[in-house]
């Protein structure tokens, strides 16, 4: 992937404002992930896209973009962690569709920028730090 990697949290925030159409995904790369869609591994369907999170906050969302892009990126940080050849990219591309967890589905993708692992661990701190995780409605 010859995109920048982002560095720091600020640097994704301007990316984001400049340009809303982004998503994060967590695989093995754009080169990888360019012969097809993601696979809904419970039922072994494949999907008709990537999987992917959104970067845009929804309009409800009333804290400040960097919680929200802090939330996303760590939504899916296992993948990355049970697979070490997995890592966090930006992209962006025409939403299809809905995966079986209602993400976003992309075709058409255009990698943007992949995310340090010194950007990700800050924002696992931060996640740590600024929200209640492991709390469910039944807490």
């Amino acid at each position: 992937m010859d995109v920048p990697t982002l560095q720091a949290p600020e640097e994704l925030e301007a990316l984001v404002g400049a340009s809303p159409d982004l998503y994060v995904r967590y695989s093995e790369g754009w080169e990888e992930d360019r012969a097809g869609g993601s696979m809904d591994t419970a039922s072994g369907i494949g999907l008709p896209g990537l999987s992917v999170n959104p970067l845009c906050p929804e309009a409800w969302w009333s804290r400040p973009l960097d919680d929200w892009l802090v939330r996303q990126w760590c939504q899916y940080k296992h993948l990355g962690e049970k697979n070490p050849k997995r890592f966090a990219w930006v992209a962006r591309g025409i939403s299809i569709g809905r995966g079986p967890d209602c993400e976003p589905l992309l075709v058409q993708v255009e990698p943007v920028a992949r995310l340090s692992e010194a950007l990700l661990a800050e924002a696992g701190k931060c996640y740590r730090e600024c929200f209640d995780a492991k709390k469910g409605p039944e807490d």
